[in-house]
């Protein structure tokens, strides 16, 4: 596996309500400037901030798996479902959007959060009544290791929450000198975005294969066969990474971004 890195300048960018969200993509829309248009059935990725107490009109969506993880502050969500409901710091919201539903986010000053949509098969999912689920920090498994790191299994074994689509994602903690080892099988691909500190990406044995990477850089891995991944960082200050693995191909059509 040769990871490749992409810095802030090969995401895309957007923002709502006049600029009070702004917004950071590693995987974005047609036109918001992402080199990386999807990985697998990961369809969008936004890493947002809200610099005042900000919203998003009521909007619609059918077919995605749209979560939304709250890193700091709060964010309320309203649809047509009936649903009104706030999640705090290390929550998370998921609407299995099916046949269609409309909704509307405000977030509260100060609130770093992330938007990810998942892909199923679409002509599928269209056909399924829409749900949402919320989840609250303590509804996760997180665990910590004596070698310097901690990881919170936001989706995967252990999880609460379950998609349609092959999907798992983790938040990753890893103290100054310590190092993270996580395995992707093959025909997978793991995917980071650092959004606390810097570090370096290499494989277990392999130590030709070091990809050093940055604040706010986004790491994309593809796995032809088992592969041991070995994440160190080497500075002082905690790196945190958020990592999503999909299959690098699905069996079923995938939509093309517009």
């Amino acid at each position: 596996m040769q990871p490749r890195v992409y810095t802030p300048a090969m995401q895309g960018s957007g923002e709502f309500d006049g600029g009070k969200i702004k917004e950071q993509k590693p995987i974005g829309f047609s036109g918001e400037g992402s080199v990386i248009k999807r990985v697998g059935p990961l369809f969008y990725w936004a890493w947002g901030a809200s610099s005042a107490e900000a919203v998003i009109g009521l909007h619609p969506h059918e077919g995605f798996e749209i979560m939304t993880y709250i890193v700091q502050g709060e964010s309320s969500h309203k649809d047509t479902l009936g649903t009104d409901s706030a999640v705090g710091a290390g929550g998370v919201q998921v609407m299995q959007t099916g046949s269609g539903v409309s909704h509307r986010e405000q977030l509260s000053a100060d609130t770093e959060f992330f938007q990810i949509w998942f892909e199923p098969y679409l002509a599928e999912a269209m056909l399924r009544k829409p749900t949402y689920h919320q989840y609250e920090h303590e509804d996760f498994s997180i665990e910590s290791h004596e070698a310097g790191y901690s990881v919170k299994t936001v989706i995967g074994s252990g999880s609460p929450i379950n998609l349609v689509a092959d999907a798992e994602m983790w938040d990753v903690e890893i103290s100054g000198g310590a190092r993270y080892g996580h395995t992707v099988p093959g025909g997978y691909t793991l995917t980071a975005l650092a959004i606390r500190g810097a570090g370096v990406w290499g494989e277990a044995d392999v130590s030709k294969r070091q990809s050093p990477f940055r604040h706010k850089d986004f790491i994309v891995g593809y796995a032809d066969s088992d592969t041991s991944v070995e994440i160190t960082n080497p500075h002082d200050d905690i790196l945190r990474l958020i990592l999503i693995k999909v299959p690098t191909n699905v069996s079923y059509p995938l939509q093309p971004k517009r």
